[in-house]
């Protein structure tokens, strides 16, 4: 399990996906993003588990299974 903490972007990548940018600039690609996670600009830090046998198409980062989530400041526009 990792906790990470950074900005929620989503890139548009085919259909587009949604990732977490960390403070360092670390990019995880959330894996079935939970929907109130999904809004450009909040501030979170996650808890989850990286997913080392999963590609995806829009590869923009390790893939992360969210498993908690707080959200930390909401300076969000909702997608």
């Amino acid at each position: 399990m990792i906790t990470a903490v950074g900005g929620i972007e989503h890139k548009g990548f085919g259909t587009g996906a949604w990732a977490l940018v960390t403070e360092d600039g670390t990019t995880y690609e959330l894996l079935d993003c939970p929907r109130d996670l999904r809004k450009i600009g909040l501030h979170v830090k996650v808890q989850g588990t990286l997913n080392d046998d999963v590609m995806t198409l829009a590869m923009i980062g390790k893939v992360l299974n969210v498993n908690s989530f707080e959200i930390l400041e909401d300076r969000s526009s909702v997608e």
